[in-house]
Formats: C-alpha cells, structure tokens, sequence
C-alpha cells in the first residue's frame, strides 16, 4: 500500500472513531485536503484517491493548481484573502473559509456572478496572530450582511491554538460551536448556519467530537515532499 493510501485509512478511521463516540455519523465530516504546499502532481494523487474537497490559501496556488487540473475538484480558499484579489479568485472556488470583513463581503458582491458558500470567520481563542472576529462581533457582521446576495453564510470557521493541551483546544472548537447554534436559532435567510469549519491535522478528531462539519487536513494527509513520502 503506498503511503498516501496509508494515510487516508488512517484518517478515515480516526473520523469514524471519532463519529462513533458521540454519535454522528461519518457521512456528516467532508474532509479538506489542503495542498497548499504540495505539486500538482501530489494534488491530482489526493484527488485519485477520490478526496475531491481541496484547499489552498493563496491566489497563485489556487491559480496553479487548477491550470494544472482543470476538473473533478471542489474548491476551497481557506486563506485570508486581500479584497484587491478577489477578482482573481470568487468564480473559481467553490467555498470560501475565511469571510471576516465589511470590505472583503462588499468586493465579493461586486465581483460574484453567482452566490458564494462562505463561512465567516471567528477568533475564538482571541490570539492576535489569527485573523477573525471575535465572537461578539459576530452577529452584527452577519446581519450586516443581509442585503449581500452574492454570499450565503452557510456556517462559521476558527482555528485552535497551537498547543498540546486539549482542554484548550476542545473549549476553542465547543465554543464556534455554541455560537453556532445561538446565532442560527435567529433563523436569518441569509444565514443558514449549517456548518462548522475546524480541526487540523493534530486536531480534528477533537474538533469531529465537537461538530465540525468540515476538516481541513494538510500534512496528515498530502504528507511533506520534502520528505520524500508520496
């Protein structure tokens, strides 16, 4: 079994195992394969393999890899995204991971031909190094974003901290949730707030028993080529 193989089995059962301690089912996880520092031909192997969701974080990555593999992908931008380079991007993605802006929503309307799938994201750990609102902010964010016809707020994403301690990482991920879930009790059209982006590749078998709904996996997943590994 080559590596790559290998490693999706292993993910897969992390995910089932994960599903089956708080009773979800495996089918309610979409796995991200995030390829943003992998070749095209590392990418079109994930896609082989039948991962079709991928992510990258940059225009030119974003760019690149679609030259080089023009179907059978769903797209998902993950990155901060500067409102000048939208225009390169909003008709070639399928998601976009990280809303968190008046400016960035209102080049998006100006530029979508038809309505985006957007989670907005939420600092929940309050670092000053990630990029987000913080929780309080929210709500106002995404009522303001009522008459933007081109987005559809379809759920939120955040990021964990970067550390060992999984108390912390799993109040980070139950806390997007619970906001969630006071936020799409308001029952906004605009917003249906279905979904829950988070969990990495150290985090998201935490972040499954918390209820993502989507998990970006990088490295545990695509491996490192400047390793060697396929």
């Amino acid at each position: 079994m080559k590596p790559l193989q290998q490693r999706i089995n292993t993910i897969e059962e992390t995910i089932c195992q994960a599903c089956e301690r708080v009773g979800r089912t495996r089918d309610e996880v979409t796995v991200i394969a995030v390829t943003k520092q992998v070749s095209e031909e590392r990418t079109q192997n994930v896609l082989d393999e039948g991962i079709i969701h991928l992510g990258e974080n940059r225009p030119e990555g974003l760019l690149n890899k679609q030259h080089a593999i023009p179907q059978g992908a769903v797209w998902h931008f993950i990155g901060s995204v500067q409102s000048r380079k939208v225009k390169e991007i909003i008709e070639r993605i399928d998601y976009l991971h990280s809303l968190d802006r008046l400016s960035l929503a209102k080049e998006i309307q100006k530029r979508a031909v038809e309505p985006v799938d957007c989670f907005v994201q939420v600092n929940v750990s309050f670092e000053d190094s990630k990029s987000g609102l913080s929780p309080a902010e929210t709500l106002g964010f995404i009522e303001a974003l009522k008459d933007f016809d081109k987005i559809r707020v379809i759920g939120l994403m955040t990021m964990a901290p970067l550390t060992e301690d999984q108390d912390t990482i799993r109040e980070v991920f139950r806390g997007l949730r619970e906001l969630r879930d006071e936020l799409a009790a308001k029952k906004m059209q605009h917003a249906p707030l279905t979904k829950l982006s988070m969990g990495m590749s150290n985090d998201y078998s935490i972040a499954i028993e918390e209820g993502a709904t989507h998990v970006r996996i990088g490295t545990a997943l695509v491996g490192s080529e400047s390793e060697g590994d396929e």
